[in-house]
């Protein structure tokens, strides 16, 4: 596809931001970063210099960051040009985009508060909105805020939209994490079996309990010094990085425990008890009150997804219905990759909601 430049293509203005509350996070990613800020062509019009605008947060996917969306991008749009051309063509009200930086050494993070990564729901909700407020001329109040995001920004939206209403007015949820017993879970024999390149030559204590006996430290040292990770060493620090945001703890090996004994793959159901607290799938039931307080909620996922999210996504739409709270649900043909697209729904439809 060919851009199109006769599209008026908005501001894209570049602000630093430093975090108390990342200072001295435990991966030691730094505090200091920079954020994207989309701007709409009206906000720089003479006719609009008093006016106020909704404002969307962009929380991206696992491995990405703000500014990856923001970057040109060959053949397609990027979500800049995306939103330049939708409010162009009339199908998008004007907003404000924000596109923070919540990228951390163990590839990302799911947008909460854990000890072994950092606080980023504190981060997002009591520093970067009303930093983002501070700094451009939103209208300052939930109702005209929103979230949205794809896989783990997707899963962020959801979260945030369950136990953090009191900042979002609506969200946006592509193919964001939901039934770990299905997205994770099976996915973890893959994982011991590259931890077991670095499995130590005897055993050690703990394992049982899901405490490192020396291979996830071995295998992070290993990706710290990579230069390009393979898709196989990708997923398993992925599932290392849920471990950190599921089941954190100060006091064992790397900050967190795994669900999972390293040689024999066993279950550990105290441990995996603790990532299903944090399971969309299950929480929704939890939090129909909060997620009813909400001016819009959106979940779509592709019925071919390779994660098998649409399983979580079903459950998460039927309890929805079943608790008589409004919201806009969709499968499409489509799996978990290349659906940027969807984008031309969802950013339409929160513009319009929180306008």
């Amino acid at each position: 596809m060919r851009k199109n430049f006769d599209i008026p293509p908005g501001r894209l203005a570049t602000i630093t931001h430093t975090s108390a509350i990342l200072a001295d996070n435990p991966l030691g990613d730094p505090a200091t970063r920079q954020i994207d800020v989309w701007l709409p062509p009206q906000y720089d019009a003479p006719e609009h210099q008093n006016t106020k605008f909704p404002v969307l947060f962009d929380l991206v996917g696992y491995t990405g960051t703000g500014r990856s969306h923001t970057h040109w991008k060959s053949f397609e749009e990027n979500v800049p040009e995306r939103l330049a051309r939708l409010i162009h063509e009339g199908a998008m009200q004007p907003c404000i985009v924000v596109f923070p930086d919540c990228f951390t050494a163990l590839g990302g993070n799911q947008y909460i508060n854990s000890s072994a990564i950092g606080n980023y729901a504190d981060y997002l909700t009591r520093e970067i909105i009303p930093f983002i407020d501070e700094q451009f001329r939103t209208h300052g109040d939930r109702e005209h805020r929103g979230c949205f995001g794809k896989s783990s920004g997707g899963y962020g939206a959801l979260l945030h939209g369950m136990k953090y209403p009191q900042y979002w007015g609506a969200i946006a949820s592509h193919s964001g994490d939901a039934h770990f017993d299905f997205i994770y879970r099976s996915d973890w024999p893959n994982t011991l079996t590259q931890l077991a390149r670095f499995a130590p030559k005897s055993p050690q204590p703990g394992s049982d309990e899901g405490l490192d006996d020396g291979r996830v430290k071995a295998f992070l040292d290993y990706i710290y010094q990579r230069s390009r990770p393979n898709g196989a060493e990708i997923h398993t620090l992925m599932n290392l990085c849920m471990a950190a945001t599921y089941d954190p703890d100060p006091q064992a090996p790397n900050g967190f425990r795994i669900p999972f004994t390293p040689d024999t793959g066993e279950i550990i159901q105290e441990r995996w008890n603790e990532w299903l607290k944090h399971d969309p799938a299950l929480l929704v039931s939890e939090h129909t009150a909060e997620l009813g307080t909400l001016k819009g909620i959106f979940i779509d996922c592709g019925w071919r997804d390779q994660y098998h999210i649409h399983y979580g996504s079903r459950i998460i739409h039927k309890v929805l219905k079943q608790a008589g709270i409004d919201h806009s649900y969709d499968e499409f043909d489509g799996t978990h990759s290349g659906i940027d697209s969807r984008m031309d729904i969802s950013l339409p439809w929160l513009s319009e909601i929180l306008s």
